[in-house]
C-alpha cells in the first residue's frame, strides 16, 4: 500500500485540526494516541476492504474503535517524544490483533478464508 503525494498531504493537513482541537482543550497528550489509533484502524480497514459490504465487518470495526477510545481515556499518556522504533511494534501488534479478530468473525459468519475463494 502506498499513498500518492496528495494523499500524504491530506493526511498531514487532516492531523492539524485534531492537534489544534486537543491543544485547545488542554489534552494535547491524547492527540498522538488518538491519531495512531485512527491510522491503525484505517490501515486495517484498507487491508480488509473486500469485506466493506458486510454489516458484521463494520460492527467489528466499531467495537475496535470503542476499545481504542476506552484505552486512550484510561491510560495516562505523556506528550514527551517517544521514538518511532518503540511505537511501531505496538501499532503492528494492534493491527495484527484486529486482523486476527476479523478473520475469526469472518470464519464465524461463513466467509471464505482464502483470497482465491472470495
Amino acid at each position: 500500500m502506498r499513498l500518492p503525494w496528495w494523499g500524504v498531504l491530506c493526511v498531514m493537513l487532516g492531523t492539524l485540526p485534531v492537534l489544534l482541537l486537543f491543544d485547545h482543550f488542554g489534552k494535547l497528550a491524547l492527540a498522538r494516541p488518538t491519531l495512531f489509533s485512527v491510522a491503525t484502524i484505517a490501515i486495517t480497514v484498507a487491508m480488509r476492504w473486500k469485506l466493506r459490504r458486510r454489516v458484521w465487518f463494520w460492527m467489528t470495526i466499531v467495537a475496535f474503535a470503542a476499545l481504542h477510545v476506552a484505552l486512550i481515556l484510561s491510560v495516562p499518556w505523556t506528550d514527551t517524544w517517544i521514538p518511532a522504533l518503540a511505537i511501531a511494534p505496538v501499532l503492528i501488534a494492534d493491527s495484527y490483533a484486529m486482523l486476527w479478530a476479523i478473520s475469526l468473525v469472518a470464519r464465524r459468519m461463513g466467509e471464505p478464508t482464502t483470497a482465491n475463494e472470495g
